[in-house]
């Protein structure tokens, strides 16, 4: 169960306990969970999301499909009148307990209290009900209902600010929330697909890290550019893709109507890679059946097509714990994007590659099978050996030595995908 406190590293960087480890942010999308789900669908959801190695739970309190006018499983409505200072204790008390199951469980909550389409009218069902003096009694009120949970505050709800009235009414909430958990927990923004929350609200106090949405798409995937851009703002702050291409989502990149491939795995697991390559302190994981938990009854939303019983056990999800143990493994606190370190043979894709500030470690992630050519000489400590780690297994290939030369070209083994090069110098960390 976790009970240690979550806080920024000193430098800025990172997540993490109260007593100074890392905290790898590895989370799932269940925007729906709290609104669709029985208590023992939900407990079913949250063990199998344990069992994955997964440790965040990202999920809306105000529901995203029709949230206010739509029941819950069990017939209530989250707001008495659409009212946000009157909130409904029968829906909450549904809430109140799928976290406790899931904290039980060893996960913490990313908990948003309300999703964008309640506070703006750029998209959405709606409908608004949310103004700068109610957002922040509401703010207030589950700040304080929930301040002794083991949560992280995910603010907006899907949404990029148009204009200052928006910003107003999101400042408002975090405010409420803040008077209201006493400064408990960290608190992040949730924006708008292909948007960052460093946009309006980086020097915010009440923004501890940010996130991006980097979108649904195949061919824009560049959510390595823009953490790498966040990761070079001051002042500095961790940032992370709180949502990445989903699982199992048809492919925007081909428009929202007709026929569309769908996202796989290799997609999904490529997002989580490169993008903590980047310099993320953690990852989002996401799939579209599971956001919507559609249960081959209800209306999909956007071609949903799985239902969440089996969609939960899709590869890409079981493919995530690799991201977060082979992080887990090494000194993350002290592992830096460097890219420089590493340039591509033609044709093939960018580079993404992390160093540990003594230059005796770097890890380098191949989306390909295309050779990288590695400046050794921007490490410490030869001789080096490498090591080749497989990303849809967590397995370590054999270790071999480096030959003794100012560069080298790697390039996977044949067996290999996508997959990471690890290189060690001879007295450096195990």
């Amino acid at each position: 169960m976790p009970t240690s406190r979550l806080q920024v590293s000193s430098d800025g960087r990172r997540i993490i306990q109260e007593d100074g480890t890392p905290f790898f942010y590895l989370a799932d999308t269940a925007w729906d969970l709290f609104h669709r789900l029985s208590r023992e669908e939900a407990e079913h959801y949250l063990t199998v999301r344990a069992s994955q190695n997964f440790n965040v739970i990202q999920s809306v309190v105000l529901a995203e499909c029709n949230g206010l006018r739509t029941s819950n499983f069990y017939g209530h409505l989250p707001l008495l009148d659409e009212d946000p200072e009157r909130p409904n204790e029968a829906y909450f008390e549904h809430i109140d307990w799928v976290m406790r199951k899931g904290t039980e469980l060893g996960l913490r909550w990313g908990l948003l209290p309300t999703w964008g389409d309640k506070w703006t009218d750029h998209w959405g069902h709606g409908p608004l009900v949310f103004n700068t003096e109610n957002a922040r009694v509401y703010g207030r009120w589950i700040g304080n209902r929930y301040k002794e949970v083991p949560l992280i505050w995910i603010m907006g709800g899907d949404r990029s600010i148009r204009k200052d009235s928006e910003a107003a009414i999101v400042r408002a909430m975090c405010e409420g929330v803040r008077e209201g958990d006493c400064g408990a927990h960290l608190m992040t923004y949730h924006p708008g697909g292909g948007a960052a929350s460093s946009t309006w609200f980086h020097h915010d106090a009440w923004l501890d890290f940010n996130t991006i949405q980097s979108g649904h798409e195949s061919n824009r995937m560049a959510n390595h550019m823009v953490i790498a851009r966040d990761y070079g703002l001051t002042p500095a702050k961790p940032t992370l893709d709180s949502e990445p291409p989903y699982e199992d989502h048809p492919d925007i990149s081909f428009g929202r109507t007709g026929p569309a491939p769908f996202l796989d795995d290799f997609i999904a697991r490529r997002a989580a890679w490169q993008s903590v390559f980047a310099g993320a302190c953690g990852h989002t994981y996401g799939c579209h059946d599971i956001w919507q938990m559609y249960d081959g009854v209800r209306e999909p939303v956007n071609r949903a097509r799985t239902p969440w019983k089996q969609a939960i056990h899709l590869p890409g999800a079981n493919q995530m714990r690799h991201v977060r143990s082979l992080m887990e493994q090494l000194p993350f606190l002290d592992l830096v994007p460097t890219p420089s370190i590493v340039s591509c043979l033609p044709g093939y894709g960018p580079v993404h590659a992390l160093r540990s500030k003594d230059k005796k470690l770097a890890l380098v992630y191949y989306p390909d099978r295309g050779g990288r050519t590695v400046n050794l000489s921007a490490l410490e400590g030869a001789p080096f050996t490498a090591t080749w780690y497989n990303t849809i297994t967590g397995e370590f290939l054999p270790t071999e030595p480096v030959p003794a030369e100012p560069v080298h070209v790697f390039t996977p083994p044949q067996e290999l995908g996508d997959s990471v090069l690890i290189l060690r110098a001879a007295n450096g960390i195990s």
